[in-house]
């Protein structure tokens, strides 16, 4: 499955938001992701191991327990492949930061 196929459904995309900080236990996973969607513990399991199998997320057994946090290795060919487009944005991104600080400045801000 492409990088993209895997990002593309918002229910992984939030697993993946779940455990980007830290390891996850599988149940903590599935609690956070059947309160904000309403499904199975079977539907999470299933989103689960399709991050598994495309490399986004990893597992280790931890006693009973399955521990769950990310890979960051697919994110850098989802990075490359984005790299082309950068051009279309990153102007437009430093503008934008000018006018902040040019704002700043006018109302006398520090910070």
């Amino acid at each position: 499955m492409h990088a993209f196929d895997v990002l593309g459904d918002p229910v992984r995309r939030r697993i993946l938001e779940v455990i980007g900080p830290g390891e996850k236990t599988s149940g903590e996973v599935v609690a956070v992701i059947q309160q904000e969607f309403g499904i199975t513990q079977a539907a999470v399991s299933q989103h689960l191991r399709v991050l598994r199998d495309a490399g986004f997320a990893t597992v280790r057994p931890d006693g009973a327990r399955r521990l769950y946090s990310l890979d960051p290795e697919p994110f850098r060919g989802v990075d490359q492949w984005l790299d082309q487009f950068r051009r279309f944005w990153s102007h437009k991104l430093e503008s934008l930061a000018t006018e902040v600080a040019r704002g700043k400045r006018e109302r006398g801000d520090a910070g």
